[in-house]
């Protein structure tokens, strides 16, 4: 369980650190002919990052059911 939280971490941090780059430097997104919001971005980054650190506190505790 202890390497599934540390990948999960890992992943989210990627995820992270892909919508900073895309809320910095303004890179356009379009879906099916819809803009998508830089703002959109801004709430990736605080909802991804809050997992990422929620994932690697839990993993430095060695306490996989992630319980406060």
């Amino acid at each position: 369980m202890r390497q599934y939280v540390l990948v999960s971490g890992l992943f989210l941090t990627l995820i992270t650190l892909g919508q900073l780059v895309r809320l910095l430097l303004q890179w356009p997104v379009t879906i099916a002919g819809v803009g998508i919001p830089l703002w959109a971005s801004a709430i990736a980054v605080v909802i991804a990052g809050s997992l990422a650190i929620w994932a690697f506190r839990v993993q430095s505790r060695g306490d996989s059911t992630g319980a406060v």
